[in-house]
């Protein structure tokens, strides 16, 4: 077993995960470990894993769980790793992995492969801090409300607009996203599958709250994830090659801070499958439109005793 050590960087979220080369592959015991660290931290990072390779890393997610495909929609770039390529898409929006599938992925790995000579950082933020925030009357607002997640995902600004500005690459990436549609309904507090702790659901692949109409989801939706995206309820990482970033994806949303100009950068990301969330009343999402079978198994982890 590694003798690893964690290394906390904030009060609600993030840690340094030191003394383990992933490249050498990890035995059950450090798994075991590596997935309490990130339950606790819901974001945790390793340095200096230069000898990882997308097959490395790969082998690392299975010690974890099991990997979904690349990506529902987006097929063309890899079966098993997708790129994250900045002549494509920038991810400068702050959102959970894949919401618009009721199997929202447990985890994604994030692995630097070529980074620009500034900029380019990467936040976190908890979900789970943000609900313990939350005064006791939105508690019971939340609690019985749900949203429409879509793979149009334009939630705020003029969509229209951005679209008429978007470069051949951008246009060809975004096509492809919604190329299949998907939309699902999701409880906006689901109940964390392995820890029991409340947490919430949102990111900008909402469209709109269940029962309101848009004017009233957006200012909803503006206060929410004001909460969730408070300073400090959030973790920034200034990536260096060799980086690895892995997070608890029903816990946390990101955002990709696009400082960097036209500079290029590219990071290779591994999803591992999840569950379907439930509210606090036990009911599970509901699928609107696409089936997301082919993409992912639905995987339920063990919750923690106690």
């Amino acid at each position: 077993m590694s003798s690893l050590h964690v290394v906390k960087l904030g009060a609600v979220i993030g840690a340094r995960i030191d003394g383990v080369n992933l490249a050498r592959g990890v035995d059950p015991a450090t798994a075991a470990q590596i997935n309490a660290a990130l339950l606790e931290h819901k974001v945790i990072f390793f340095r200096g894993q230069h000898d990882l390779d997308d097959d490395g890393q790969l082998a690392f997610a299975r010690s974890l769980g099991t990997p979904t495909l690349a990506h529902p929609t987006v097929t063309s770039r890899g079966a098993d790793v997708l790129p994250i390529d900045s002549r494509y898409d920038k991810a400068n929006s702050w959102h959970t992995d894949v919401t618009f599938v009721d199997r929202i992925p447990k985890a994604s790995l994030l692995r630097a492969v070529t980074l620009p000579p500034y900029g380019g950082t990467t936040t976190w933020a908890s979900t789970e801090a943000a609900y313990d925030q939350l005064p006791a009357p939105l508690r019971a607002l939340v609690e019985n409300l749900w949203a429409v997640h879509t793979n149009v995902y334009d939630y705020v600004g003029d969509a229209d607009a951005r679209v008429l500005q978007l470069a051949d690459t951008e246009r060809q990436y975004r096509d492809e996203f919604v190329s299949e549609y998907y939309e699902t309904e999701h409880p906006v507090v689901r109940v964390h599958p392995e820890t029991g702790r409340r947490v919430l659901l949102l990111g900008n692949f909402v469209k709109q709250f269940v029962g309101l109409g848009r004017a009233e989801s957006d200012i909803l939706f503006a206060l929410l994830q004001q909460r969730i995206t408070k300073l400090e309820n959030t973790v920034r990482w200034s990536w260096e090659l060799g980086d690895l970033a892995v997070w608890d994806n029903r816990a946390t949303q990101h955002y990709a801070v696009a400082d960097y100009d036209n500079q290029f950068r590219r990071l290779s990301r591994v999803t591992l499958a999840g569950d379907i969330p439930v509210d606090v009343h036990g009911r599970p999402s509901r699928v609107v439109a696409g089936d997301a079978s082919g993409y992912s198994n639905v995987v339920a982890p063990v919750p923690l005793a106690g």
